[in-house]
């Protein structure tokens, strides 16, 4: 009988320990294009519900106190709420202004000549729901060669908001009004300025440290194993960027297709986390991507070190 009671726990400590150091992926089902933002001591990520095009028509948000546990928000909004959206809602850029929080998606792969693009929604909470802003997309034109896709609004020092777009190879940034419902053009009356670095795919992102402006995005293929992140260091929000180093790819012993992500900084410090999806190495499907975390770290010139993918990921809880 002791024998017997000892087994069980043995079995029971194994599988707690087990399953206490494998975080990543952060939480189950495919979702990809993570957003990853802080309100109130609280972390929130914002992914892609990854499914073929027809059925990726919403969206589910995850809060965590730690970065370990998380806590699933399902349909904060889809395409019954987003009437002109019908299908390929992705990649999710949120913002908190006035008491309000922004969600910003693309929808429907626009193509020229085709309805989609760029949508806004706003809701009082994070977690939604989400109504939609405009009846309308902010920008379904094809401008610069940029696929209205994959946006990230940006708060700069100064307190103005831009936004990063683009998908095609191409990258523009647009100046967006103070309620978000249109874009206003800059001081040399244009409204869309190309920014494009060496590489670009899709996926920006943008963050300040130490008055620099760390610009990131996606090269390579969604689809494919050789998706990965590069990025820039420049003085202003509009570069130019020159792209310094590839700091996010694919590992043979851990996943393939690592890409499309935000980064998430811990409030009142000087430590930083990746938040990205990637793809299983037994996976293959376009859309089997799951969200996964890592620590980020700079060396004394500030430049990003290279990120090691892990199924540890975030190890300890964070206050």
């Amino acid at each position: 009988m002791n024998k017997a009671l000892f087994f069980i726990c043995f079995c029971l400590s194994f599988s707690w320990s087990g399953a206490s150091a494998q975080q990543n992926p952060v939480f189950p089902g495919w979702y990809a294009d993570p957003e990853g933002i802080v309100y109130d001591n609280t972390y929130w990520i914002f992914p892609t519900y990854s499914a073929p095009y027809e059925q990726q028509v919403l969206f589910d948000a995850f809060s965590s106190k730690d970065l370990v546990n998380w806590k699933k928000h399902p349909r904060i909004i889809d395409t019954a709420e987003v009437k002109w959206a019908q299908k390929a809602m992705w990649a999710p850029s949120i913002i908190e202004k006035g008491g309000k929080y922004y969600f910003f998606f693309a929808a429907n792969d626009v193509h020229e000549g085709e309805i989609g693009g760029i949508g806004v929604s706003v809701a009082d909470r994070p977690e939604g729901p989400y109504k939609d802003l405009l009846g309308k997309p902010l920008i379904d034109d094809i401008v610069h060669g940029a696929q209205p896709i994959d946006q990230f609004v940006f708060k700069d020092k100064d307190g103005q908001y831009y936004m990063y777009y683009g998908g095609w190879k191409h990258c523009n940034v647009v100046k967006l009004s103070d309620d978000f419902k249109s874009l206003v053009p800059f001081e040399d009356g244009t409204i869309y300025k190309e920014i494009t670095p060496e590489n670009y795919v899709e996926g920006p992102f943008m963050f300040i440290r130490d008055n620099k402006y760390y610009f990131m995005w996606s090269e390579g293929g969604w689809t494919g194993p050789d998706y990965k992140v590069a990025y820039a260091i420049a003085d202003s929000p509009f570069g130019p960027f020159k792209r310094i180093a590839t700091i996010l790819e694919q590992d043979k012993d851990i996943a393939t297709g690592a890409g499309h992500h935000s980064v998430i900084k811990i409030p009142n410090e000087d430590t930083y986390y990746i938040v990205y999806h990637r793809r299983p190495l037994d996976k293959t499907e376009a859309h089997e991507r799951e969200t996964c975390i890592e620590r980020m770290t700079f060396d004394d010139q500030g430049f990003i070190n290279p990120v090691k993918m892990t199924f540890e990921g975030v190890k300890h809880v964070l206050h």
